[in-house]
């Protein structure tokens, strides 16, 4: 996997890079900002760009502004942008995108979610940090469809939001795959959602359900 990233924070550009190196990837350039970013991915012809949601001159939406721009020029890149405060709102329009991830800086610190994370947008898929979809989920009514959701299925359906798949659910949880594929059924069937193979439309879905009931 060719990564390029973008961090204006010299230790954790460093240890990013250091991160993806150690697991076998390349990172083929390190950017403190995003005005080059464009024109280095399309040098590079990277797989990953991982980006600071905010970063110079103003430190407000540059690094958003251009993972938007990135994912418009070249659809097929993954893109995993990192931000220290949870955005719900933001998030999970820039994952609805497809090889799109939103992670929260701290999430690095788990290196194996995270280059995990990294992998499945790197391929296409999704990555919504845990923390954003908790906010997704809690603080809501009895008159909502959640709370017909049992414990488990809690467990399974903010899996499913982060991204991942059956297998990958059935790993975190320690549970036969056929066990997770009830769970999902049934969540889907509790959520009024259509079933789908396809990974990253449940994904979408999921998203979609829970952020259409968000309190207003």
């Amino acid at each position: 996997m060719r990564v390029v990233i973008a961090e204006d924070q010299v230790l954790l550009r460093e240890g990013l890079a250091r991160l993806f190196e150690d697991a076998g990837h390349h990172v083929v350039a390190s950017l403190g900002d995003a005005e080059q970013l464009l024109t280095t991915v399309a040098k590079h012809n990277a797989d990953l760009v991982v980006i600071d949601i905010r970063m110079p001159p103003s430190y407000t939406d540059e690094g958003a502004r251009a993972a938007a721009e990135l994912k418009a020029t070249h659809p097929e890149l993954g893109v995993l942008v990192l931000s220290q405060h949870v955005e719900t709102s933001q998030a999970v329009e820039l994952v609805a995108q497809g090889g799109f991830g939103y992670l929260l800086k701290d999430r690095v610190l788990r290196v194996d979610e995270f280059l995990s994370a990294a992998e499945r947008v790197a391929s296409g898929g999704s990555a919504l940090d845990p923390q954003v979809v908790a906010s997704l989920v809690s603080g809501r009514g009895d008159d909502d469809p959640l709370a017909a959701l049992t414990e488990r299925e809690h467990e399974v359906l903010e899996l499913m939001a982060q991204g991942l798949t059956n297998a990958g659910i059935a790993k975190r949880l320690y549970l036969s795959g056929r066990t997770v594929e009830a769970h999902v059924r049934h969540v889907l069937m509790k959520l009024n959602l259509p079933e789908s193979e396809d990974a990253h439309r449940r994904v979408l879905a999921v998203l979609a359900r829970l952020n259409a009931a968000q309190p207003q």
